[in-house]
């Protein structure tokens, strides 16, 4: 197994830090490596198997695949339709657009509010985005991410793009114009460190958008589809956007994304205005249905909500217990972040000796993403490793 990750290092572009551990399969919760050692996921793909290690996904996958895997955006194609179908059937959407991942589907919206901007004049093109914030690697995403150390290697990037202090209304008055065309919005800052935006801020940018007529895009490529307990983490505000970008866990595991627009938005592209080879693949699309009707038609978001109420609660003892290790507990439903400063590697390999798989974002958070089927006897084994690790800290 050592010679797959020195062939790793030797013949794939070493963008990623990788584990030492070697995976060889993925069931319910856990991961098994080439030794059979049983990890609990608390990744889950960083929020893509949000349904954890289903076999119902890789059946739905085996019979489109029977019939056929590719066609050409030319053919209309039964699982893409059946997708579409059910978004605008149980959503504020009107109509969709598929792509292959989260940072296409921006490029999209950026595009639209660009369009949508031009129709009023020439230059209305703006796109405004918050600091800390994460909308993907490609040449528009990464320049509405609102962090340096992503950018500054590969400056200069799109122009006209603003950024404001998320969460601060008089930074956000301070950027707004009438040349604003569009809003990029995470409702919990997840790169950025499980951050929740405020009702407001939110409430602020809508009256914003009213007043200089610019589309508001709500990032829910990590947040939506049942993280937060609900099928969209906006839905706590009770508001309606005029974009929703959408991927990681939608496919349940292949690459699939989807920018969603309200009604009056369905013209805003024409044909050729926007496309993808691969966007929509049957295939995905197939695996993207079975998903969103699990979603949709079972108890899981008020089991997902369930679940995170009782593990933020228990966190926030152990903070009560051991404020020196943790700063702070923060999140909703199955996307919680813990800060706990300098310690968080310590507690990450502490962690992973017992068979705990931790993730961490902004160099101090430790950030839990399980798969939403994740038991309370799994929280509870995962809460008695973490305690462990903390116990070590205090030392």
């Amino acid at each position: 197994m050592r010679n797959l990750l020195n062939d790793d290092k030797k013949y794939i572009l070493n963008t990623y830090r990788r584990s030492d551990l070697i995976i060889k399969r993925g069931e319910g919760s856990y991961l098994y490596d080439s030794y059979e050692n049983k990890y609990l996921d608390m990744y889950s793909g960083i929020s893509v198997n949000n349904l954890g290690h289903d076999k119902g996904v890789v059946n739905a996958i085996i019979n489109q695949a029977k019939d056929y895997i590719h066609l050409s955006n030319y053919f209309v194609s039964p699982p893409v339709i059946n997708l579409a179908k059910l978004f605008v059937e149980n959503t504020f959407a009107s109509k969709v657009f598929f792509t292959n991942s989260g940072t296409e589907s921006n490029e999209a919206a950026i595009k639209a509010c660009k369009k949508y901007g031009k129709k009023y004049h020439e230059n209305k093109f703006q796109l405004l985005s918050a600091y800390n914030s994460f909308h993907g690697r490609t040449n528009g995403g990464l320049s509405l991410t609102g962090q340096h150390n992503y950018q500054r290697d590969f400056l200069p990037l799109l122009p006209g793009v603003h950024h404001f202090e998320y969460n601060n209304v008089a930074s956000l008055r301070e950027k707004v114009n009438e040349n604003t065309c569009g809003l990029f919005l995470e409702m919990i800052q997840g790169e950025g460190g499980i951050v929740e935006i405020s009702e407001e801020f939110i409430y602020e940018a809508i009256k914003l958008s009213k007043k200089y007529n610019f589309l508001i895009v709500i990032d829910e490529i990590q947040t939506g589809l049942g993280r937060t307990g609900d099928l969209f983490a906006f839905e706590k505000f009770n508001i309606v956007p005029d974009i929703v970008t959408l991927s990681k866990s939608l496919g349940g595991g292949l690459p699939l994304g989807a920018m969603l627009v309200r009604e009056g938005l369905e013209e805003v592209f024409n044909v050729g205005d926007h496309g993808s080879t691969f966007g929509g693949s049957p295939v995905a699309c197939a695996a993207g249905e079975y998903v969103l009707d699990k979603l949709i038609n079972t108890d899981i978001l008020e089991e997902v909500k369930d679940k995170g109420r009782y593990l933020i609660s228990k966190l926030n003892n152990l903070k009560e217990i051991y404020p020196h290790v943790i700063k702070d507990v923060r999140g909703r439903g199955l996307m919680i972040g813990i800060d706990v400063g300098e310690y968080v590697n310590e507690i990450k390999e502490f962690s992973i000796d017992n068979y705990i798989l931790l993730n961490s974002t902004s160099s101090t958070v430790i950030r839990l993403l399980p798969q939403l089927y994740m038991t309370k006897v799994e929280i509870d084994d995962f809460l008695k490793i973490f305690e462990e690790a903390i116990l070590l800290c205090n030392k």
